[in-house]
């Protein structure tokens, strides 16, 4: 219990360390799972922000577009519309209402007007505003940027780069479309305010920080919040991106993520110009940030929530492990002390069972040199019976044979001595086996103490124990009987040599006392016979007392058999019970 005891203060000593381990066991694998599930969430936020964010900068184009061609559409309407006009009508006057009929509808264009190709100042020329304006005397239509490339468009709407307009001192953005007036050539020509166009890019907002641009197929800017770089800076320049414009404006509409920034790039087929749009992508990212960063909150909240209450389940657990430790091993301990006794007692139990076992096999060895004495002495008896019959009648016939008569009663009184002393050595051989007996009673007694002790495992080494005194007992009575038989032979053998002797002085005195001698022989006859047939008794009880011996040496052999088993027994239970010790020291 003292080992068990430092064991357990050991463990108490290192329960901070175990603490730690068992922490960190626990959160981590929890906390990895959160870091992965952020990551994971962090990398599918990632992209979902990257496709909605083009989304959006393509939606807006796609918005922008719409609303320019809302713009730019009703005057292309105006230059097909004055071409179709001026292949039917030639004269002035109906050329003159048609432009101020045109600008009138297009009230945010700076001036709708036509002019040939030959100057106003020259014969046949010809020039027409919607706004009236008369051009400076050195002015010619024909000498504008625009002119030449109107013309050779052949009948196509052409939009041209940004102009200053030389009323309004504003940029503007000028359309044209040759068209021939009788056998005049000429442009029809409507100037755009680019500051219109600034308006309808600045109503679209995409992100906090993006930007959206109108800008030519070169990326010469149309519309800028900084007007200083309308038709002067190029936008691919102002940007991140390094493709060249045939890349980037390629007539076709394009979404994309680049180095943190999206881009947008929507095409005006009609006008040749493109919108752009552009801006960081952090701006749809701040949300979904916060998201993860309050998820990941929650989750490591969750993690080590769970963590302390594993730790304080585990920990009730190792409390209750311990304690049943602690009665396993106590309970253990009282097992192998036990075992050890009971093992030590069946060993000492086999032991003097095989000490009787010896001492029942030298009873049974005696038992048969007794028989046989018996035997030798029955014999002796029954020629004794026979001789004393002889002598009767040996007297009755002659008197005269008295002397060998004498002779044979002194050879009988010798017989008689003889047995005597057979007799003396056949009750120092009772008086042995009623001392085995003595002895094999007080083992058994003390058996049956031991078995009782036993238990239930001591049941049938009980039963045995009691067998064994009961036979002790029958072994006590058989040699007290054999005791009284000899005592009354050794009765019988005083009283035959004292008339033996009797009958040897009378045969020394006469023929007289043959008579005498003759009732003295009846009732050594007699006294012959009892001597005979106590001889067979005793024999028969010495027969039966061996056979009983036997039966208990092979019972006793059963009983060592039986406490070997019960020792080894003893040995396997002692060994599991320290096997159960170690698992309840290592439990604790």
């Amino acid at each position: 219990m003292d080992c068990m005891s430092d064991t357990l203060s050991k463990d108490d000593k290192s329960s901070a360390k175990n603490l730690t381990i068992l922490f960190l066991g626990t959160f981590l694998p929890i906390l990895i799972v959160t870091i992965t599930a952020g990551a994971i969430l962090f990398s599918l936020s990632t992209a979902l922000t990257k496709r909605h964010a083009q989304s959006e900068a393509k939606a807006a184009g796609q918005k922008l577009k719409t609303d320019i061609l809302a713009f730019i559409d009703p005057v292309i309407a105006g230059c097909e519309d004055f071409a179709s006009f001026a292949r039917i009508r030639h004269d002035t006057e109906s050329i003159d209402d048609l432009i101020h009929a045109i600008g009138s509808n297009l009230p945010y264009s700076a001036s709708a007007y036509y002019g040939t190709k030959i100057s106003r100042f020259e014969q046949g020329g010809l020039y027409f505003d919607s706004t009236d304006w008369v051009p400076p005397d050195d002015w010619q239509m024909s000498d504008e940027p625009w002119y030449a490339p109107c013309l050779s468009a052949r009948g196509k709407v052409l939009f041209n780069d940004p102009v200053f307009d030389i009323m309004t001192k504003t940029l503007c953005a000028t359309v044209g479309k040759s068209v021939p007036l009788g056998d005049k050539e000429g442009v029809f020509a409507v100037d755009l305010q680019l500051s219109v166009l600034t308006g309808i890019m600045s109503s679209i907002s995409i992100s906090e920080r993006g930007k959206v641009f109108l800008v030519l197929s070169d990326g010469t800017y149309l519309t800028n919040p900084d007007e200083s770089k309308v038709s002067v800076a190029n936008y691919l320049s102002d940007s991140a991106l390094s493709c060249p414009a045939s890349e980037y404006f390629d007539g076709t509409t394009k979404a994309f993520v680049e180095k943190g920034q999206y881009y947008a790039v929507v095409p005006i087929e009609a006008a040749n110009w493109y919108i752009v749009a552009e801006g960081p992508i952090s701006d749809f990212t701040g949300g979904t940030v916060s998201m993860i960063i309050i998820f990941g909150l929650i989750l490591s909240v969750f993690a080590v929530a769970s963590s302390l209450l594993n730790i304080g389940m585990i920990k009730r657990m190792r409390r209750g492990e311990q304690e049943l430790g602690r009665n396993i091993y106590s309970e253990s301990e009282g097992l192998v002390a036990y075992s050890r006794e009971t093992a030590e007692t069946a060993q000492n139990q086999s032991a003097a069972v095989k000490e009787i076992v010896a001492t029942m096999e030298d009873c049974t060895a005696l038992s048969e040199d007794i028989s046989r004495q018996i035997t030798d002495v029955s014999s002796l008896a029954v020629k004794t019976k026979g001789d004393v019959a002889d002598g009767v009648e040996l007297i009755a016939d002659n008197v005269a044979q008295l002397r060998e008569i004498a002779e044979a009663n002194t050879i009988t009184i010798d017989g008689i001595k003889e047995l005597g002393d057979k007799i003396t050595n056949i009750w120092d051989i009772v008086t042995l086996i009623n001392s085995v007996a003595d002895q094999a009673k007080i083992i058994a007694f003390n058996a049956e103490l031991e078995a009782s002790s036993a238990g239930e495992a001591g049941k049938n080494f009980h039963i045995v124990a009691t067998e064994i005194r009961r036979l002790a007992d029958s072994i006590i009575d058989g040699t007290k009987e054999i005791k009284e038989k000899i005592s009354e032979i050794e009765k019988s053998s005083d009283g035959l040599i004292l008339m033996s002797e009797n009958g040897t002085s009378k045969i020394e005195k006469g023929v007289a006392s043959a008579r005498t001698l003759e009732e003295r022989f009846a009732s050594m006859k007699n006294a012959s016979e009892i001597t005979a047939e106590s001889a067979g008794n005793i024999t028969s009880i010495i027969q039966q007392q061996t056979s009983a011996t036997e039966q208990i040496l092979i019972t006793l052999k059963q009983i060592s058999a039986g406490a070997e088993s019960f020792t080894q027994a003893t040995a396997h239970i002692s060994a599991a019970s320290e096997s159960l010790k170690g698992i309840a020291k290592g439990l604790g």
